[in-house]
């Protein structure tokens, strides 16, 4: 069965939520304080976390930072509260790997979290090609590991599969909307910044040349070889 830690002060979520999530085969442990949350999520084998963002003891962001510094990279889904844009920047900044505001439908928390797992599971959905090769990054989409310029990055799952997916399409333009679908699989919104923060991310992880995954303005981005970028 699949394990899933919901961080999360309001108790009430947290009971009905077990019923939802324990009927999709999910088993959902609640903690309702950060402190407490940050020793459960470091202690236990979770495939995600439910995080929110106010919480007694110590606020999520908090122990999002604490649990990304610590090289655990489970992947986090941030709940917020609604039109709290900073917070959910600075969330992603982090390593979130995506969000969804408050308060929400049931069904759309289990897609996220089912969306999530897909993309943190090894091998699942990854196509029939092991090995990607483009403009000195090296991919292994069976174990979800990555090199660039022969450095291993550190990747969420999110970050990953952003990157594969630019590597799978290099040299040509991704777009929001068709990176949007593939990686959080949801629509964009008209003032979503999710992917920005995640191709920020990605680029403050590369030993070198940055520039290599380029935004394209308005329209989306393309991966593109280091010797074409100073040509």
């Amino acid at each position: 069965m699949v394990n899933v830690l919901l961080i999360d002060d309001d108790a009430d979520l947290g009971t009905m939520l077990t019923d939802v999530f324990a009927r999709e085969g999910i088993r959902l442990t609640t903690v309702e304080d950060g402190k407490a949350g940050l020793n459960t999520a470091t202690e236990g084998k979770f495939s995600l976390i439910l995080l929110d963002i106010m919480l007694p003891e110590m606020d999520g962001l908090q122990v999002l930072k604490h649990l990304r510094q610590s090289g655990i990279e489970t992947p986090v889904l941030m709940l917020t509260a609604r039109g709290d844009d900073v917070d959910r920047v600075v969330g992603l900044e982090l390593g979130a790997d995506d969000y969804l505001p408050k308060p929400f439908y049931p069904r759309e928390l289990v897609a996220r979290v089912k969306a999530l797992l897909r993309r943190s599971k090894k091998g699942d959905g990854m196509p029939e090609v092991e090995k990607l090769r483009y403009a000195g990054f090296e991919l292994d989409t069976v174990n979800a590991e990555a090199i660039c310029d022969g450095t291993a990055l550190t990747l969420t799952p999110t970050e990953f599969e952003v990157l594969r997916q630019l590597i799978m399409h290099h040299g040509q333009l991704v777009t929001k909307e068709s990176l949007s679908t593939q990686v959080l699989g949801r629509q964009l919104g008209p003032f979503d910044r999710s992917l920005d923060v995640h191709i920020s991310n990605v680029r403050k992880k590369l030993p070198s040349h940055p520039d290599r995954i380029q935004t394209v303005r308005g329209r989306g981005y393309r991966v593109m070889e280091p010797e074409l970028l100073e040509s």
